[in-house]
């Protein structure tokens, strides 16, 4: 639905990331806005930093710029405790670090702007799932974290926190 609603924006580009590759989808997102580039590259982010460095190295040198990184990439299944942590979390935190190198004006980067997926739980955890609140509390505290540094790095970074959504995430809950 995020990227249904970004490639009706003014964009260029749209990048995609993900471990699955659905060519349905991104034929839909194309046929929203034609004047969209859409692509898609495999990536999981439970990979090292070193990586998901890689992979956006390819990227920047495609594209010359990235603007904005929407980190959404998230499970709920607390019976997968570091999987859950891995995706939700380390994950997150590994590709925000990736970025950082291309964009902090301190090395001479453009600065962009990160924005993670939360959860209202990381404010107000759900005693059912507690390792999936604790990971989304984790995101939480970590981007308020890098937005602190925002005057340093030219780097903006904030969390949606959605509520409960019916979403895939949510079948097994």
């Amino acid at each position: 639905d995020t990227s249904r609603e970004l490639v009706k924006r003014d964009l260029k580009n749209l990048v995609i990331l993900d471990r699955i590759d659905n060519p349905a989808a991104i034929a839909e997102l194309k046929a929203i806005n034609p004047k969209v580039t859409v692509t898609f590259y495999p990536y999981d982010v439970t990979t090292p930093l070193t990586e998901t460095t890689k992979l956006l190295k390819t990227i920047f040198a495609q594209l010359k710029t990235v603007d904005v990184l929407i980190n959404g990439a998230g499970i709920l299944d607390d019976h997968q405790i570091e999987r859950t942590i891995a995706v939700n979390f380390t994950g997150l935190v590994n590709t925000t670090t990736a970025i950082l190198d291309f964009w902090d004006k301190r090395k001479g980067g453009p600065g962009g702007v990160i924005c993670n997926i939360g959860s209202v739980t990381g404010f107000n955890a759900i005693y059912q799932v507690p390792v999936y609140s604790a990971s989304k509390a984790a995101v939480v505290s970590f981007t308020q974290s890098i937005a602190k540094l925002a005057n340093v790095t030219g780097v903006t970074a904030f969390t949606v926190n959605p509520g409960i959504t019916k979403t895939t995430l949510v079948h097994k809950f």
